[in-house]
């Protein structure tokens, strides 16, 4: 008996998830998923950014509720913020913090991670599923999808960014008709979801509806009169509450960040054919030597398809792409966006066009724009495999497509055993790196510790932020996506001038991080009430410590 089309379709979508999930697991392993096992995250062998988003998570589900939801004022003291700022992934931070009456979960990005990949190969089965019904043909594309570079360098530290399933999500509803109250509601959705995942996703998906809507828009038969004015404002409307709920408004200035800037951080023209550290198979090329730098080779086996796909375009047919203008235009401009007024090619830069000052300013929040290349790369990789489709037909067009997926998983070997140099199994909790029997001590007597000076990133911050969570202190010691810099300079200004005069807080020990501030504590401190000291190779003035006792509980 013949499965009915729905069930197929069902059994693909599993599949192409399940296929997803085996990726993830030979790229990252099982031991990610517990959620009460966070060594893998605060071994440090990751980058740092692992345990910002768990110390953001961790002070966020201690804390009561707030208004707006994603209020975070547990972490940083004067310079906190929201979880959005943590890049904790507020939409997961709100469903686990809901829960946490019910079961506590230390860490849910491993389960992130796997989800990411399931959803990746499932919407591009199902986007696929829009050019041809051979199953061979749309798991060969799910595969390529998920077998990405600019996907898995995004899970391997900066898992927020992994929400890439978003993108495939606008594009399909960019090329399937629909209009109406669903298709707003749909719309509205995803970018609500994007605002609380991560905001770099977030004029991604904008840009996909942007171009939905003026196709829509140009066409009288699907305009729907007064319903696709107000769709300009709802769905917009759906991005900006989902930022609000998730605390973006929180922060007063600083959205540009404190390094890097608009035109720094792009992308190569030849980025895409440089295998850099991911693929065996083709030579390293010079290209932009930049933080973002190396995860925009889309894999030998999408190159294959990619040329494959433009050679099928032109020896025809060549329908389809005048229907999809609004899209084709708005995917350029996202080049254009990720491209930026510095071009760079080959490792050199050419000032094509001088912006003014206070543009390049405020293209500052979008500093690392190498990233808006994503939905250009997936587009034409789906239009690629539909053209290869189109002109050798389903069956023999999988079976060209299978042969990809088989060169890409033999290019990017590379790629994957250096996530398995940084994905090594952990013990399920790490010690904290600060041991001296003086830390646990100090837990005991104070309620904060600052680390001096403050900042992004200040020296010591990563250990001294564990220690404080850990040990449940109040800590400046802060990584975030943005800090106001404003409110850093008036902060350190105000803790240097009590360090110098002696006039320190109640309950607050101080690590030094530089040399002014060591002088300055050593010119305030009362060498018969105060101790300075160096305790695991750091600096630290505890104020009172000769004279104070011990008043918080050893298991705090």
């Amino acid at each position: 008996m013949q499965a009915s089309p729905r069930m197929a379709e069902v059994a693909g979508t599993l599949a192409a998830a399940a296929l997803g999930l085996f990726v993830i697991h030979v790229a990252f392993g099982a031991f990610i998923l517990p959620p009460g096992d966070t060594g893998w995250m605060l071994s440090g062998r990751i980058g740092p950014d692992p345990v910002q988003y768990w110390l953001g998570w961790t002070a966020f589900a201690r804390d009561s509720w707030r208004w707006p939801p994603g209020a975070n004022p547990g972490w940083g003291m004067e310079l906190a913020s929201s979880i959005f700022y943590s890049d904790s992934i507020p939409l997961l931070a709100f469903a686990f913090k809901a829960l946490r009456p019910l079961a506590e979960v230390s860490q849910y990005w491993g389960m992130w991670i796997y989800a990411c990949g399931a959803l990746q190969a499932a919407l591009a089965w199902r986007l696929m599923g829009l050019a041809t019904r051979d199953s061979l043909a749309r798991l060969a594309v799910a595969g390529l999808f998920v077998m990405q570079p600019l996907l898995l360098g995004r899970l391997g530290g900066h898992f927020a960014l992994g929400g890439q399933f978003l993108l495939l999500i606008g594009l399909w509803l960019c090329v399937t008709p629909g209009e109406g109250g669903r298709r707003v509601f749909a719309w509205g959705a995803l970018m609500a979801a994007a605002a609380m995942i991560q905001a770099y996703l977030l004029p991604m998906v904008g840009a996909l509806w942007a171009a939905d809507w003026l196709a829509r828009v140009a066409e009288p038969a699907r305009r729907g009169g007064w319903r696709i004015a107000a769709e300009a404002l709802l769905v917009p409307g759906a991005g900006i509450a989902g930022l609000w709920a998730a605390g973006f408004f929180l922060l007063g200035g600083g959205f540009g960040g404190t390094w890097g800037g608009y035109g720094k951080m792009q992308l190569d023209l030849l980025a895409p054919f440089d295998p850099g550290y991911w693929g065996a198979i083709l030579p390293d090329i010079a290209t932009a030597d930049h933080l973002e730098a190396g995860n925009s080779y889309p894999g030998l086996g999408a190159l294959v398809v990619l040329a494959l796909g433009a050679l099928a375009w032109m020896l025809g047919p060549r329908g389809g792409l005048r229907r999809h203008w609004a899209l084709l235009l708005i995917l350029a401009g996202l080049l254009l966006l990720a491209v930026t007024h510095r071009v760079a090619i080959g490792g050199r830069e050419f000032e094509v066009l001088p912006l003014p000052d206070w543009l390049v300013a405020k293209a500052d929040a979008l500093r690392a724009s190498e990233r808006f290349f994503w939905p250009v790369l997936y587009a034409a990789l789906f239009g690629a495999a539909a053209a290869l489709v189109r002109h050798l037909g389903g069956r023999r067009a999988g079976f060209v497509l299978a042969g990809a997926l088989a060169l890409q998983v033999v290019d990017l070997r590379p790629g994957f055993a250096r996530l398995h140099h940084y994905f090594i199994v952990q013990p399920p909790t790490v010690p904290l790196r600060l041991s001296d029997p003086f830390w646990l001590e100090a837990a005991r007597r104070y309620d904060a510790v600052r680390v001096v000076p403050t900042g992004m990133q200040a020296p010591n911050w990563e250990e001294v932020a564990v220690y404080a969570a850990t040990l449940r202190l109040q800590t400046d010691a802060v990584y975030l996506a943005r800090l106001d810099p404003r409110a850093v300079e008036a902060l350190n200004a105000r803790v240097a001038a009590l360090l110098e005069r002696g006039a320190h807080e109640p309950r607050t020990f101080y690590v030094l991080g530089d040399e002014a501030a060591l002088a300055r504590a050593r010119a305030g401190m009362d060498p018969e009430r105060d101790l300075l000291g160096r305790f695991n190779d750091r600096w630290v003035l505890a104020p009172g410590w000769r004279v104070q006792q011990a008043a918080n509980s050893s298991a705090r």
